[in-house]
């Protein structure tokens, strides 16, 4: 099976384009039925923030109603491990996982990372992760902002990806 990463700036259509990606390796099998899509949201509802909301919901109401999705903020590798060769999972997002987990210890990162890479070279499934572009833009005026660009300008979560 293959790992895609889709990558762009905010906004960019990246969930967009990763959902019709999903569509087309779902139906791409030797069977009649095409294969069940997965969507894993690493996103957390804040009910404090009005505009996350509105953003989530239109992605609710983008997906098919018979997509699974499981919403997954931290323990992604053990989520992705689940799923087999019938399946097409969807990640949307690498940069929202990673946010999740920024303020963990270096040791607790580099495991979380290296497991997710682990599982994704081993994965009988076909996996496509979102993942924003970080190194672009400015640079961030906060030092949590500054970290999260550091740790994702390497990508190694990108390292097992078969396309981009």
């Amino acid at each position: 099976m293959s790992v895609i990463l889709v990558t762009g700036p905010a906004r960019s259509g990246k969930s967009e384009w990763a959902e019709y990606l999903a569509v087309q390796l779902a139906s791409q099998n030797d069977q009649q039925v095409p294969r069940q899509i997965v969507y894993i949201a690493t996103a957390q509802a804040n009910s404090d923030d009005v505009e996350w909301q509105v953003r989530l919901e239109k992605h609710r109401l983008r997906r098919p109603e018979h997509w699974y999705c499981q919403e997954v903020p931290v323990a992604l590798a053990g989520a992705i491990a689940s799923y087999n060769q019938t399946h097409c999972v969807l990640v949307d997002s690498l940069g929202t996982w990673l946010a999740n987990l920024i303020e963990q210890a270096d040791e607790s990162w580099n495991s979380y990372q290296q497991t997710l890479i682990a599982t994704l070279s081993q994965t009988d499934a076909d996996v496509i992760l979102v993942a924003e572009e970080t190194g672009w833009g400015i640079v961030p005026a906060y030092e949590s902002g500054a970290n999260f660009r550091l740790i994702t300008s390497a990508n190694p979560p990108a390292e097992p990806a078969d396309r981009w």
